[in-house]
């Protein structure tokens, strides 16, 4: 079976329903790629950035499905960590900060070292 390099960017705030079934979709996905071998990313952009403190809670109820997938993390948003004011909970959570391009996760980079990247 040929192997395939995926970034999956979770965008989705942390504030509706809807939301929370994007994150649930896209740490399922990373769950699949991983499970299958293949070289998978998770970056979390934008007001996505939320889900990266959340998720790390004990007590949330995806905790355990973001375990499963905690060590494919690539990373968060460094500039979006501060304009969405999480930037010293993801310190915290030891979670690293990707700032390639201008304080930002490099799509291009991803891109041009053969990631296809899907966004939730």
């Amino acid at each position: 079976m040929q192997t395939v390099k995926v970034a999956i960017v979770i965008l989705a705030d942390t504030e509706t329903h809807e939301s929370l079934g994007r994150v649930v979709n896209a740490l399922e996905a990373v769950k699949e790629f991983k499970d299958a071998g293949d070289d998978v990313q998770l970056i979390f952009d934008g007001a996505g950035v939320k889900w990266a403190v959340d998720l790390a809670k004990p007590d949330h109820k995806l905790h355990g499905l973001y375990e499963a997938v905690k060590d494919r993390v690539s990373g968060v948003c460094d500039y979006c960590a501060g304009a969405f004011g999480v930037h010293e909970a993801v310190k915290a959570c030891d979670t690293p900060f990707l700032s390639e391009y201008d304080k930002h996760p490099s799509f291009r980079k991803l891109i041009t070292a053969g990631y296809q990247v899907i966004t939730f």
